[in-house]
């Protein structure tokens, strides 16, 4: 080397499982220094996300389209020369030293790692700035020779970075579900030891008895970093919430009922957005019963669809028809306003006169992010239907799940 330097043998001195294995453990370690009140009460996305992005293994990006060489002059001692011809042992001989100079990013400690797949191949290597460096030494000042050998190291290089790659790549793809395990198995342990309930379900039943008058078939259609979330709560109480099924099944009927609209046109087109909604409301209502009385959705306003418990909004529909982006934003904030408890359920049924249909739903793709209670996407389950989580208004906290379903009545 052409200064004296620290170098390692390449993708050869540790193991990258047991890098991943600490990451692992210190993911671990991180979440049971929390407070169990933080652990209760904090946003459990925000935190996954938060968690996901601080510990995620950043992958090497070795540049091998910008290589770079150098030359210099050193006494190589004869023992280092290829089948010792015509040298003298004990002795140094003065020869061409070519150092090749090659962009990397990322953490260069990888480089030491080997991963589950890997050739039996090394050499020796120097970081210099932010440079993977390498000697050739011309012993037979043969260009050619020189520019095969630079070649087969660098071609073992790039494959030994394929196969280290594909370890952290299938390491970051379980990343958010080895911390969601992790998060619900501490909290759930918390919840057990305190004898608390998640949330205290409302009570609502699915009507298994129906009237065929009301069946609706089913249409088929095509199918940075995160700062960590602050938790103000001195306690934890369980609150109310509606099933994940319930909430599924209300989606899927207010889905159905719309693409009955969107078929017949000519019946709905002229309806306005009230009648639209007590139309939605016709084929809820008979499918769900509140077990306390009976009644369960419930009308506020014009175009509110809710479901109460004790008061307070677990679940609201809000029927619009499609005035742009802003007013859809605006549509978002004040459902949201009508909303308290934690891991509360909304909808946000669209109906869309515009010609142009497909240019709607992109603006709704493009611009729901950009609402300061939204928190994250979680899919997209027909062409029309997404589903989001945002938070209620001034509690990042409390979870909201937000279906926003578009249907094209022009």
């Amino acid at each position: 080397m052409h200064e004296q330097r620290e170098s390692f043998k390449i993708f050869s001195e540790r193991k990258l499982s047991e890098y991943l294995k600490d990451n692992k453990q210190k993911i671990k370690s991180y979440i049971e220094q929390e407070s169990e009140n933080y652990i209760l009460n904090v946003n459990e996305t925000n935190y996954i996300n938060h968690l996901t992005s601080n510990f995620i293994i950043n992958k090497l990006n070795i540049d091998f389209a910008n290589v770079k060489v150098s030359s210099y002059e050193k006494q190589i001692p004869a023992e280092h020369f290829p089948n010792r011809v015509g040298v003298h042992l004990g002795k140094s001989y003065s020869k061409q030293v070519y150092i090749y100079y090659i962009p990397f990013t990322g953490n260069y400690d990888l480089l030491q790692y080997f991963s589950s797949t890997r050739l039996v191949w090394t050499t020796e290597v120097y970081i210099e700035d932010q440079y993977l460096c390498f000697e050739v030494i011309s012993f037979r000042e043969d260009a050619e020779e020189i520019k095969n050998i630079s070649q087969h190291i660098i071609n073992n290089i790039r494959t030994q970075l394929k196969y280290l790659n594909k370890d952290i790549d299938d390491y970051n793809a379980q990343l958010q579900l080895n911390i969601e395990q992790t998060f619900r198995a501490l909290k759930n342990k918390y919840l057990k030891k305190n004898k608390i309930l998640a949330s205290l379900g409302v009570p609502i039943r699915k009507m298994e008895e129906l009237p065929q008058t009301y069946s609706i078939p089913t249409i088929k259609t095509r199918k940075s970093i995160n700062t960590k979330p602050i938790v103000k709560d001195s306690g934890y109480k369980p609150e109310p919430a509606i099933d994940q099924s319930i909430y599924n099944e209300i989606l899927q009927i207010i889905y159905d009922v719309g693409k009955v609209f969107e078929r017949l046109p000519s019946t709905y087109s002229d309806k306005k957005e009230e009648d639209l909604r007590d139309h939605l409301l016709l084929y809820l209502e008979p499918r769900f019963e509140g077990l306390a009385t009976g009644e369960t959705f419930n009308k506020s306003g014009k175009t509110d669809i809710l479901i109460r418990y004790k008061n307070s909004n677990v679940f609201i529909a809000e029927c619009k028809f499609w005035k742009g982006q802003k007013h859809y934003l605006k549509t978002i904030t004040q459902l949201l306003g009508y909303l308290t408890w934690r891991d509360s359920k909304a909808a946000v049924v669209i109906f869309v006169r515009n010609k142009d249909f497909s240019s709607v739903l992109q603006i709704v793709e493009e611009a729901t992010s950009n609402h300061s209670n939204y928190i994250g996407f979680v899919d997209k389950k027909e062409e029309s239907w997404f589903n989001y989580l945002f938070h209620v208004n001034n509690d990042p906290n409390r979870e909201v799940k937000l279906a926003v379903l578009l249907f094209h009545i022009p």
